[in-house]
């Protein structure tokens, strides 16, 4: 037993001592290895807004895209993660936002108005958001590296969105041209008449939600597919809200050149072949009670930071019974 009992001592104690610099150095890696990811998405973008459409009410839903102004998406985003469950994302995104009423099939039902109000916008878009990514197959897996993990998420968070929506000017003398349709304030923003309009910003908030997946390619790699719907606390994005104003007023407060612009794009039913009507005052042009919204399909790839694989976690000093 004396000859016993130091090597067991020592054994003990050097266990120890390998113990405490193996807590420490994985404590450090915990906080720098993979717990960071980097990345990069792009996919189609799809606006869905009192523009555009399809048969029947317009909605904010799928069965209103229009795929001739579907635009690609592209951003950058950082995750960290407090645990393996979950993530913290921050993310920026740039893309084009688009909606067109000549684009509607018209059937002869509700979204025939829109068809003949035949308007149109298109927007650059630059979004910034945070979000929460929670894994629920985590709490099934048993730890042995990330490589071909394949891990579904739900996100959710809130950002800031930012756009400046125009339409196609076309001049007296022939020339065709985009101008921002704000400062035209075609639905009477800003005007005495009209106190309860008020003058919109060119950003607003948005709340992202979604689905999606990641497959690790390896430790420090993976590609996913992420599907990602924002709805926003602005209904101007496409500048189409509530009722038609009275024309007249576009003289009263913007220049000639301007009031120019505004009469032929508040109302372009006129523009149709065999159609020379105007709008009523106080006749719907969009719908205020549904604000716009947007998502897009992202495919991404990922990267994690310093990743090491498992078998610095899975060092052990053996146990005596």
């Amino acid at each position: 037993m004396r000859t016993i009992v130091p090597s067991v001592r020592t054994l003990v104690l050097i266990c120890f001592l390998l113990g405490s610099v193996s807590k420490s150095y994985s404590q450090s890696i915990t906080t720098a290895n993979g717990k960071i990811e980097l990345g990069l998405g792009f996919g189609p973008l799809f606006f869905l807004g009192d523009l555009g459409g399809n048969k029947g009410l317009g909605t904010r839903f799928v069965k209103d895209v229009n795929f001739p102004v579907t635009n690609i998406s592209k951003g950058l985003y950082a995750n960290i993660y407090p645990a393996e469950w979950l993530g913290l994302r921050i993310a920026a995104n740039q893309g084009k936002l688009e909606g067109s009423d000549s684009l509607i099939k018209a059937k002869g039902g509700e979204e025939e108005f829109r068809k003949i109000r035949n308007l149109e916008f298109q927007s650059t878009l630059w979004e910034i958001y945070g979000a929460i990514e929670f894994y629920p197959t985590v709490f099934m897996e048993k730890y042995d590296g990330l490589q071909g993990k394949l891990r579904p998420y739900v996100l959710a968070g809130v950002g800031v969105a930012k756009f400046n929506p125009k339409a196609r000017y076309y001049a007296p003398n022939g020339t065709v041209s985009w101008v921002e349709l704000q400062p035209l304030r075609l639905e009477g923003e800003g005007m005495a008449e009209y106190p309860d309009r008020k003058e919109w910003k060119l950003s607003a908030i948005e709340f992202p939600t979604g689905v999606g997946f990641k497959y690790y390619l390896k430790e420090s790699m993976y590609i996913g597919l992420e599907v990602l719907h924002r709805i926003s606390t602005s209904d101007k994005i496409d500048a189409t809200s509530t009722n038609y104003i009275d024309n007249t007023l576009f003289a009263k407060y913007l220049t000639p050149e301007q009031a120019a612009m505004a009469n032929q794009l508040y109302y372009r039913a006129n523009r149709l072949q065999g159609v020379s009507t105007r709008p009523g005052l106080n006749e719907v042009r969009g719908n205020p009670k549904q604000n716009d919204s947007f998502f897009s399909t992202i495919l991404r790839f990922g990267w994690r930071l310093n990743t090491e694989g498992p078998e610095l976690r899975q060092m052990r000093c053996p146990s005596y019974y």
